[in-house]
């Protein structure tokens, strides 16, 4: 019902920029939060941030807040997250990710998910 599709991955140097996008089709609902999400090699997918379609309050992880920016455009159904100052630890695949409800925080509370796009970060 709901399809999400990432895009804006690529290769950047330490200190770089990259912006992220993340479109979604299908239905959409006022009450519906949507987020991003990080994997690297042989670690456990994390939360990053995430962002309610209706509400201004806005989560980050601690290892992102105040480099990383996540923001909306709902008449697109899109999200981004502007990463700046990158590190060579945040070199992952992100994945976005979307559920009906409040905000959470853990990947098991997500219906929706997209395929992923790669970042990756050179020292």
């Amino acid at each position: 019902q709901v399809q999400l599709v990432e895009s804006g991955g690529g290769l950047v140097q330490a200190g770089g920029s990259l912006r992220l996008s993340c479109a979604a089709s299908g239905r959409t609902f006022s009450n519906g939060n949507m987020g991003w999400f990080r994997q690297a090699p042989g670690k456990e997918r994390e939360f990053v941030t995430a962002i309610p379609w209706s509400g201004s309050m806005t989560y980050y992880s601690g290892s992102v807040k105040g480099r990383f920016t996540i923001s909306r455009d709902v008449a697109k159904n899109t999200i981004y997250l502007q990463m700046n100052s990158l590190k060579p630890e945040d070199t992952a695949v992100y994945y976005c990710a979307a559920r009906i409800g409040p905000v959470r925080q853990n990947r098991w509370d997500y219906t929706y998910w997209g395929q992923g796009t790669q970042v990756t970060v050179s020292s």
